[in-house]
C-alpha cells in the first residue's frame, strides 16, 4: 500500500504545480490532486488483485464524484467484465460526500447556524448546490454513530471515577434554535482509560433529568463506582447519592472557585480571592492541603466575607479527593 500511494503522490507531483494567479503554490488543490491519485491507485490495484485471485478481466472505468473537505475529486472506479467491484473500504454507497464534510455541515446545522449560512459554507468546502432538506438530511446522517455510542453495553467495567458536567449551547429543536442543557458522563476504568459513558439533551438540569440520566447509564452496566466529581448543583447531587450508593461526591475545585470568585465585588477583590485559593490545590501533601485551605479560609474572611462563608461550607467535598491515591488527585478535583 505504502508504494501504491508513493507511486500516486510521484504521478501527481510530476503534473503541473498547481498556482494562482500571483504564482503562489495553491495548497489545497494540490492536496486534492493528490488525495484523487492515491484513491484511484488504490482502488486500481485492488481491482487488480480480484481480477488476478478470480480469473476475471477489466473492463474500463465508471466515473463518480465525492465532495471532500480539500473539494471535489473524480474517482474512477474500475469495472469488471463479470460482476461488480465496489471499493467499500473508501467509499460508502450513494455517499457524495465524505465525513468529514458531513461532520461539519451537521455540527453547523444542529447549532443553529442559518441554511444559507451553511449553504454558503458548504460551497467553498467542495458542495456547488446545498438545499434545505439536503442539510437537514446530512445533520440525521450520524444519528446512528450517536446511537452506536449511547447505547452501548458498558457491562463489566468498573468506573471507580465518574466526572459530570452540563454545559448550555444553542441548538435547533422542534424547527427553532434555542439554548439548551447537554450532559455528559465520562468514567475513568481501573487501568486508567477514560470513557465517555453517556451523553444527552434535558430541558432544565434538575433532580429528575440528572436521575434518569444517569440511572440509564447505571442500567448499561456501569459498576463499582467509588467517587463522582461535579459541581454543586443540588439536583445533581441528590441525584448521585440515589443512583451511585456509597460513592463520595466531589465538589470540582474548579467550580467552587468560581463561585467564590462570583461572590467578589470588584474586579480586584476577585483577583485577589482567586490568589488566595490557587496554592491551596497545588499541594502534594494531604495535611499541607488541609493546612493551606483553612489559612485561605481565615484570608478570605478577612477580605470578602460572602466567598469565606463558600469556602468554609465547602470544605468536607472539595476536600474528597485526599482520600484516594494522591497521585490522581490533580484529575480527581
Amino acid at each position: 500500500m505504502d508504494s501504491i500511494a508513493e507511486q500516486a503522490v510521484c504521478t501527481a507531483a510530476a503534473g503541473e504545480m498547481p498556482k494562482f494567479a500571483d504564482g503562489s503554490i495553491n495548497l489545497q488543490e494540490l492536496f486534492r490532486q493528490l488525495a484523487e491519485s492515491v484513491i484511484n491507485a488504490v482502488m486500481d490495484a485492488e481491482a487488480e488483485e480480484m481480477c488476478s485471485a478470480s480469473g476475471n478481466s477489466r473492463n474500463g472505468y465508471r466515473p463518480r464524484t465525492l465532495n471532500t473537505c480539500v473539494g471535489m475529486l473524480n474517482l474512477r472506479i474500475p469495472r469488471f467484465r463479470k460482476g461488480s467491484f465496489f471499493p467499500d473500504d473508501i467509499l460508502e454507497r450513494y455517499q457524495r460526500t465524505d465525513r468529514a464534510l458531513i461532520a461539519a455541515v451537521a455540527e453547523m446545522y444542529e447549532t443553529g447556524t442559518s441554511t444559507r449560512k451553511v449553504q454558503r459554507i458548504a460551497e467553498r468546502m467542495g458542495i456547488d448546490r446545498l438545499s434545505k432538506d439536503q442539510v437537514s438530511s446530512i445533520a440525521r446522517s450520524l444519528d446512528a454513530d450517536v446511537e452506536e455510542l449511547l447505547a452501548r453495553p458498558l457491562g463489566g467495567l468498573d468506573m471507580p471515577y465518574i466526572w459530570l458536567d452540563a454545559t448550555y449551547v444553542k441548538c435547533r429543536r422542534e424547527g427553532h434554535v434555542s439554548s439548551t442543557a447537554i450532559v455528559t458522563a465520562i468514567g475513568c476504568d481501573a487501568d486508567g482509560w477514560r470513557h465517555i459513558l453517556g451523553l444527552a439533551v434535558v430541558d432544565t438540569e434538575s433532580h429528575a433529568s440528572w436521575k434518569e440520566f444517569l440511572e440509564r447509564i447505571r442500567e448499561r452496566g456501569v459498576e463499582g463506582v467509588q467517587l463522582v466529581t461535579s459541581d454543586a448543583h443540588e439536583g445533581l447531587k441528590r441525584a448521585i447519592s440515589e443512583v451511585f450508593l456509597g460513592a463520595a461526591w466531589q465538589r470540582c475545585a474548579v467550580h467552587l472557585m468560581r463561585d467564590c470568585i462570583g461572590a467578589a465585588g470588584s474586579r480586584a477583590l476577585r483577583r485577589r480571592v482567586a490568589r488566595i485559593m490557587k496554592p491551596v490545590f497545588r499541594a502534594k501533601e494531604a495535611d499541607q492541603v488541609r493546612a493551606l485551605y483553612h489559612l485561605a479560609a481565615e484570608m478570605l474572611e478577612e477580605c470578602c466575607p460572602k466567598a469565606a462563608e463558600i469556602w468554609e461550607e465547602a470544605e468536607a467535598d472539595a476536600l474528597a479527593y485526599l482520600d484516594f491515591p494522591a497521585s490522581h488527585w490533580k484529575r480527581l478535583r
